[in-house]
């Protein structure tokens, strides 16, 4: 019975001997994980974060009789607005703006109108008066001619120079009818003239009293087409929300995108803007749905540049436009772009872990068993490698972790070093160059018209 024991002990020792020189055998050393450099296709890829927009939108705007200038109101609170992302029916209540500016105007339209009625019916018997009046002076002259004329005819029998008396006085009165005959003409015109004035006025504040009360009747806002209500947004960064001010000048209030035509506008900064182009492919991911990948196509690069907030880096407005419909999109939804700079179908790289940096310098673990730290050259990089221009060949092993003794390691490779800041100066260089070019660069003369006219000639007056 013992030796059974025995026997059974000693097989048990003898395997766990065995199995643990056999797994010791095959221990992996985890701290040295490598990987080959190789030669294939690459994708560069720029990546950037965007947000969601609709390519064509309703514009829901502030009411027709206010761009009216004649109103002479430039702007309106919005009191009251729904809240952005609102599905609206066509028709439904959107915003409201101020009643009591309008009011306020028809108040003082409807007191300036009473003042100018008053004044216009004042004109009005101001005017028959005044023309009663001329009508009695063309009374009193027609007597007085016909009287002069009554004396003319009996002066027949008295002296040459009474009966010349007598003529003289019928021709002034004579003249004098027909003067006043010719000024109640005048007179009359121009009393019709006054009232008429007075007319006009009453009617235009009459009319802007009208509009204004159809300007009342409108301020509330309602959608013009059914879909997601989204505040409108300024390229200033201004959005129109309640309390906002609008008017002719700013008459957006809110806008109701297409969901069907999305893009994505995303900005690039100014170290990568040259390498976007017009029709690039772009892989897009949407950070509300991790699991949902779209495709689009870059649509528009911005020429010009704007400052990013508390930097002195620019960046340039990038739209992208995305393909396919999807009903869980929504506007502003942020986007994770990863933009097609180019492809390569038979180039040098390697992993983007196997590349470290110190200081300027980025080089890689070169060697499997005496691993030195060797610089690289490198060019465009994606999500999972980089192109390498110098520095490596192909099939050469490289490490993805640090090593030990990293301290200890052999730095090869300062010609490439050498070589990339050659290339920057160069780069800067032709920089200066060109900038001093176009500074040296004499603009055209402007020709003067009249031509062969010598300069000292022309002379200001």
């Amino acid at each position: 019975m013992n030796n059974k024991k025995f026997i059974v002990a000693a097989t048990a020792a003898l395997l766990f001997i065995v199995l643990f020189f056999f797994l010791r055998k095959g221990e992996t050393d985890f701290n040295q994980v490598t990987t080959h450099v190789k030669r294939g296709a690459f994708s560069s890829l720029i990546f950037s974060s965007g947000q969601l927009e609709s390519e064509k939108s309703v514009t829901i705007e502030i009411p027709e009789k206010l761009k009216d200038r004649n109103l002479r109101i430039y702007d309106l609170t919005i009191t009251h607005m729904v809240e952005e992302g609102t599905v609206v029916d066509s028709g439904d209540y959107v915003a409201t703006l101020d009643h009591k500016a309008v009011e306020e105007q028809i108040k003082l339209a409807q007191d300036e109108m009473d003042k100018i009625l008053s004044e216009y019916e004042d004109s009005k018997i101001d005017s028959n008066l005044n023309l009663s009046n001329q009508r009695d002076v063309i009374v009193n002259a027609r007597l007085d001619l016909a009287e002069k004329k009554i004396i003319m005819e009996e002066s027949v029998y008295e002296s040459p120079s009474i009966q010349k008396k007598a003529s003289m006085d019928l021709d002034k009165a004579a003249r004098k009818l027909d003067q006043e005959q010719k000024a109640y003409g005048l007179k009359q015109k121009q009393e019709i003239n006054r009232v008429e004035r007075k007319y006009i006025s009453y009617r235009q504040i009459l009319e802007r009293s009208e509009e204004l009360q159809k300007l009342f009747n409108s301020l509330e806002i309602t959608a013009p087409k059914a879909g997601i209500l989204t505040y409108f947004k300024y390229p200033w960064g201004d959005i129109t929300k309640t309390g906002s001010k609008v008017g002719p000048y700013n008459s957006a209030i809110a806008s109701i995108p297409e969901m069907t035509n999305l893009i994505s506008r995303t900005y690039i900064n100014e170290i990568d803007i040259s390498k976007i182009r017009i029709g690039q492919n772009v892989k897009l991911g949407i950070d509300a749905f991790p699991d949902k990948q779209l495709s689009g196509q870059v649509i528009s690069v911005a020429n010009i540049g704007q400052p990013m907030p508390n930097s002195d880096a620019k960046v340039f407005e990038v739209k992208i436009k995305i393909y396919g419909k999807d009903k869980d999109l929504k506007p502003a939804m942020t986007t994770s772009n990863a933009i097609e700079a180019g492809i390569f179908a038979d180039t040098l790289l390697v992993a983007s872990d196997a590349i470290f940096e110190n200081d300027s310098l980025r080089f890689v673990y070169l060697g499997a068993k005496k691993p030195v730290k060797q610089i690289v050259w490198l060019g465009d990089e994606n999500e999972n490698n980089v192109l390498i221009k110098k520095g490596l060949k192909e099939g050469d092993v490289v490490w993805l972790t640090e090593p030990e003794n990293v301290e200890e390691m052999k730095l090869v490779g300062s010609d490439i070093f050498d070589e990339i800041n050659k290339e920057k100066e160069n780069v800067r260089l032709q920089a200066e160059k060109e900038r001093e070019d176009m500074l040296l660069k004499k603009p055209e003369p402007i020709p003067v018209s009249g031509a062969g006219i010598p300069q000292k000639m022309i002379q200001i007056k």
